[in-house]
């Protein structure tokens, strides 16, 4: 890992790290272009929230994979992985539009195409955990996160937002096509990163019966090191909140749709991402700010919004406190990227990243199972007031856990404020 920053004046002149953000703002302008996409046209074709729910839960596959990827993210090439998964989401893309000029679009193929793309991405989740170290000075993680979290957490959002009105105005194959264009140039991006080697690139290569063997024992590795450490109560805290935005996202077309519809669903969609855009962007300046506090003032406040916007009096007002929810939830993303940084083995970043990813995020594409079911029962704006909950149980855990509540600033944090035993046959990133 990187260790000093005399040769990083700025972090915007490290060529490999701009390479790495631009690739990762186009990708995610064409994950999000294809993903409002398919989940309005399955609403719009089928009018079942149940269906709705099904695409996006395909579509969110990639979270609970992730535990797949980790132990392959650490021993392959970075550089191929990033290169091969947007020629594959650019190649498959392109059957949509086929399928439209052809007149066979329809939900059966907007649900295949969405589950064949969740493929193609499985192994990019992990992915910047272990890239970012390797590229950007320790000093300028946080910032590094915080940049790379205004495109994955933030802008993609945006380009939600902007997916809909492509659709309203240009058709959903122009989209489409559009959308092939950007994994060309985010795989253009990425072929001119100079990854550095890491302590594991010099091994010999190993027998693909070596492989298979060590792989149960490079899991376990990420098990071990999580095990017993307060990032066990993150992470269930996270899945709780992930449940939530699984249901949040099945049901907001039909929710938008009921509040003046696709152009407020476009609406609220943008609002989600300019949230979590903001709060990616001031994240740094709450580095210094006690971490247990932070999390338990900042999703108890997200929470209260999140119930108002659901009961609104208004459309515009419904916008705007949907948006405020997601300001919390855009810091917590930044300085939890920086923690899992900083707290852990640079070798075993991409399996540690990968199981937090999978059992946090299992419960993205459940609740977006369980928000269509319960949408169609309940009806679409109970449902979205409900959804609060995930907010307020993360706010409530850390009221009632004191070793939560006295964590420090992320700034000031060491493996042993949150209990994590670091073998000595690891370096520490």
């Amino acid at each position: 890992m990187t260790t000093s920053t005399a040769d990083e004046p700025s972090l915007w002149r490290n060529q490999n790290f701009w390479r790495f953000f631009a690739g990762q703002f186009v990708t995610n302008a064409g994950d999000s272009l294809y993903t409002v996409a398919i989940l309005w046209l399955v609403f719009e074709l089928s009018g079942s929230t149940i269906l709705s729910g099904i695409a996006n839960a395909l579509l969110l596959l990639p979270w609970l994979l992730q535990i797949l990827a980790g132990p392959i993210v650490d021993r392959l090439p970075l550089r191929p992985i990033l290169v091969g998964s947007q020629a594959l989401q650019g190649i498959v893309v392109l059957v949509l539009p086929l399928a439209a000029v052809t007149g066979r679009l329809s939900v059966g193929v907007l649900l295949a195409v969405a589950s064949v793309l969740t493929l193609t991405t499985v192994l990019m989740a992990p992915m910047q955990a272990t890239l970012v170290p390797r590229i950007v000075a320790d000093a300028r993680l946080s910032r590094a996160n915080s940049a790379l979290s205004t495109v994955t957490l933030g802008l993609d959002m945006v380009f939600d937002a902007l997916g809909g009105v492509f659709i309203a105005v240009f058709g959903a194959t122009t989209l489409f096509l559009f959308d092939s264009i950007t994994f060309a140039v985010a795989g253009l991006l990425f072929a001119g990163i100079t990854v550095p080697v890491s302590s594991t690139d010099g091994e010999p290569e190993a027998t693909n019966e070596s492989v298979f063997g060590s792989y149960v024992a490079d899991l376990q590795a990420g098990v071990d090191v999580l095990r017993g450490s307060v990032f066990v109560d993150l992470v269930l805290m996270t899945a709780v909140f992930n449940l939530a935005t699984g249901v949040t996202l099945a049901i907001l077309p039909a929710f938008g749709d009921a509040r003046g519809g696709p152009a407020v669903y476009g609406l609220l969609l943008g609002a989600l991402g300019i949230g979590r855009l903001v709060g990616s962007l001031v994240a740094p300046f709450f580095e210094r700010v006690a971490y247990g506090r932070l999390k338990l003032v900042g999703e108890s406040l997200a929470a209260c919004c999140w119930f108002a916007a659901a009961h609104a009096p208004s459309p515009s007002l419904t916008v705007v406190l949907f948006g405020l929810a997601w300001v919390p939830a855009g810091i917590s993303g930044v300085l939890t990227a920086t923690l899992n940084q900083t707290m852990f083995p640079s070798d075993l970043l991409g399996r540690v990243s990968s199981i937090k990813g999978t059992a946090s995020g299992a419960t993205l594409p459940l609740g977006s199972l369980v928000g269509g079911l319960v949408a169609e029962v309940l009806g679409t704006t109970t449902t979205m007031g409900l959804a609060a909950a995930g907010f307020g149980f993360t706010g409530l855990y850390f009221l009632v856990h004191p070793q939560l509540r006295r964590l420090p600033p992320v700034a000031d944090a060491s493996p042993e404020t949150f209990d994590v035993t670091v073998s000595s046959s690891h370096d520490q990133g």
